[in-house]
């Protein structure tokens, strides 16, 4: 009985470091991303001020101004869309290509809305910002005066009335995260089945080339037996040479046959290194969109709670609980700030992780057009 509850503890433990050992080495996939020339290059792209912006006043906050990056997609997108839809034109690829390249130019544009979100979560944080610098003027908030206090809930009361910068719960907003991953889903499932497919022919169309070549060697070694009898018999030699000389026109029709059927494997081929780009791509951006989501969600509703609290402090205003308040937004100011950075490093990864798979597609597709 013992021996069988070590075994169990055993096998646990087993799965609890295999575990560990995966979120390991998911941690360091993600470090290992962020180090790269190409993250860095994107980060200082946008960072830089390098892509078109267009200049917004916030009407809640007059003395801040903020970007827009709906013109981040013309600069960072790559391949760009005109380049594109040209070869679209011109190559005819297959539906679900077309799908994918969709998919991702629309999550690119949701990532540059992110961009934009994460820019104005700062904006309205500098009113807490604001009210922790006053607060951090006396020991006591108890010894404020009443213009001091009177200040601080002025500064509360705006950041109350300012609108949460992630839309979540409106069906009509442009993070409907359950919409775009169900699209990413049945995307997901339709590349990976019609890989499967080509994969299949590629596969039935070697067997039978194959075969083909076999049974060609071995009717080549019959005939040479045939015309080395025959030839011994000259005068069924003379009565059965029209029949041999069809045979070279036979065997002619069988080679351009099997070249035809090389042919094919080898689009085949090359396709289903396509949909497989594409399939990796919209995986990899299900699980990038997973994290989003979580990190989206925490920041929701942790902007929320903030604003409860304000609304609290500016309708009571008690100035205990003006303390109590303030206490709390500077023990949770640094995780508050952590998680907004958490989440600006994801959406430059999504777009490292876009590029270098639409990329790919491309790649594939230019080659099986050279060949």
């Amino acid at each position: 009985m013992k021996m069988k509850w070590f075994q169990g503890e055993s096998s646990r433990n087993q799965e609890n470091n295999n575990l560990q050992k995966k979120k390991l080495s998911v941690n360091e996939e993600y470090l290992e991303a962020f180090r790269t020339k190409s993250y860095i290059e994107i980060c200082s792209k946008v960072q830089a001020g390098q892509v078109k912006t267009i200049e917004e006043r916030v009407p809640s906050l007059p003395s801040k101004s903020l970007r827009t990056y709906s013109h981040l997609s013309e600069n960072l997108l790559e391949p760009r869309q005109e380049i594109l839809v040209e070869l679209i034109r011109t190559s005819g690829l297959h539906h679900l290509l077309v799908d994918y390249f969709e998919g991702s130019l629309e999550a690119f544009r949701i990532c540059a809305y992110l961009l934009q979100i994460i820019d104005q979560m700062r904006a309205n944080h500098g009113v807490i910002e604001k009210v922790i610098k006053l607060s951090k003027r006396v020991s006591n908030l108890g010894e404020f005066s009443e213009d001091q206090c009177k200040v601080i809930y002025n500064e509360l009361a705006s950041f109350v009335k300012l609108d949460n910068p992630i839309p979540l719960g409106n069906s009509n907003n442009r993070l409907n995260f359950n919409l775009v991953q169900d699209r990413y889903r049945l995307m997901l499932l339709e590349l990976t089945t019609k890989y499967r497919q080509v994969k299949k022919r590629a596969k039935v169309i070697r067997i039978f080339k194959r075969a083909s070549g076999i049974s060609l060697i071995i009717a080549c070694g019959t005939i040479s037996i045939v015309t080395l009898v025959l030839a011994l018999h000259s005068l069924v030699g003379i009565v059965a040479a029209p029949a041999l000389v069809t045979v070279p026109f036979i065997f002619l029709k069988k080679k351009i046959k099997s070249a035809q059927r090389q042919a094919k494997a080898c689009s085949l081929s090359s396709f289903g290194a396509q949909l497989d780009a594409a399939a990796k791509g919209v995986f990899i951006l299900k699980r990038d969109f997973d994290t989003l989501s979580r990190l989206l969600m925490w920041l929701h509703d942790e902007i929320e709670y903030r604003k409860s609290r304000a609304g609290l402090c500016v309708k009571y205003q008690e100035k205990w609980r003006l303390k109590e308040v303030v206490k709390e937004f500077q023990s949770h100011e640094s995780s508050f700030m952590e998680k907004i950075e958490e989440l600006e490093d994801h959406v430059y990864l999504c777009f490292l992780n876009i590029n270098r798979f639409r990329r790919l597609v491309i790649q594939e597709a230019v080659v099986h057009r050279l060949k």
